[in-house]
């Protein structure tokens, strides 16, 4: 699996949320902070976006807006439009199916279709990736620009049309393919200068990286990565930590902490078992390593979480009939 793609899995905490947005002109909506990367998608019409700091950004039909650390805003059919809260505050409030949120003077013709939304992400196990985007990023519906994003759009404006047997989970699967898509379109517009973007497009470095994602429970040297990179040591360590941010090792230990608290979500595997797959010798070295990097024992960790609640109530399949 490549870099990105890990980077969006691991840092995922639940499945992005929407809602179609209705504006009947004249109207404004005030969206609310979210715990993760907002979105709009405009599926008709135009509006502008008007951020919590900077100008005004006009947008038109099949334009892509992320705001990757979820701030406040608003969307309007002009600037000058007072706004209204829209009833999707926090991030919970978006739901998994489709719904439509009116908005302005219902009795009037829609002039705007907006399909809105956020990705969750646990802000313990933001990627660096995450950390180094804008707060603003658009994606304009230029002909023949980013062919999958367009198809992307396509598709998920005609299953919102006409919902038919799995929309919920296609438009969840596609709204997925959204985000990727629109990502790495942009680092493969911007990331030749920004932050990990020279990381991801640096081969031998890149590769390192995948290698730590798709097995983090190898007993790494950084002579070893080196090796895997083609670079002596010492070479090869400057030049993951400037172009990461991080010495090779530090960046595995993030690896491994952010693999096993998603293992700790998705599964009852014992603690033990957690530690050896991330490459902890012992259930208490792991504990240590974990408290130490999420201020929090992974057996707690676990506990509070939401998943490991519901797989708790489940009926028990010995159940005497």
């Amino acid at each position: 699996m490549d870099v990105l793609s890990q980077v969006i899995d691991s840092m995922r905490s639940g499945r992005p949320r929407f809602a179609r947005i209705a504006g009947h002109a004249p109207w404004a909506g005030r969206f609310r902070p979210v715990g993760g990367v907002a979105f709009h998608v405009l599926l008709r019409g135009a509006c502008t976006l008007i951020p919590h700091a900077g100008d005004p950004v006009a947008l038109s039909m099949g334009d892509v807006m992320l705001l990757p650390n979820g701030h406040g805003h608003e969307l309007a059919d002009s600037p000058g439009t007072e706004p209204e809260d829209v009833p999707l505050t926090r991030g919970e409030d978006f739901r998994l199916e489709p719904q439509t949120v009116p908005l302005g003077f219902s009795g009037r013709p829609v002039s705007a279709v907006v399909l809105s939304g956020m990705f969750p992400v646990d802000d313990n196990r933001c990627h660096p990736i995450v950390n180094d985007l804008p707060d603003l990023i658009r994606m304009p519906a230029q002909l023949g620009h980013e062919p999958p994003l367009r198809h992307v759009i396509d598709l998920l404006g005609a299953e919102l049309d006409k919902p038919g047997i799995g929309t919920e989970s296609a438009i969840g699967s596609l709204l997925d393919a959204l985000l990727l898509f629109a990502l790495r379109a942009w680092y493969g517009e911007h990331g030749a200068l920004v932050g990990w973007g020279p990381a991801l497009n640096d081969r031998a470095i890149s590769h390192v990286l995948c290698r730590i994602n798709n097995d983090p429970g190898r007993p790494w040297t950084v002579h070893d990565l080196g090796t895997e990179a083609g670079l002596s040591r010492s070479a090869f360590a400057r030049r993951f930590t400037t172009l990461v941010g991080r010495p090779p090792l530090s960046y595995l230990t993030w690896v491994r902490m952010n693999a096993a608290a998603q293992t700790l979500r998705e599964s009852d595997e014992p603690l033990e078992t957690v530690a050896r797959k991330i490459g902890y010798g012992s259930e208490y070295a792991f504990a240590t390593a974990f408290k130490r990097h999420f201020g929090i024992a992974p057996g707690a960790y676990r506990r509070q979480n939401p998943a490991t609640l519901k797989r708790s109530q489940r009926p028990s399949s010995n159940r005497q009939l």
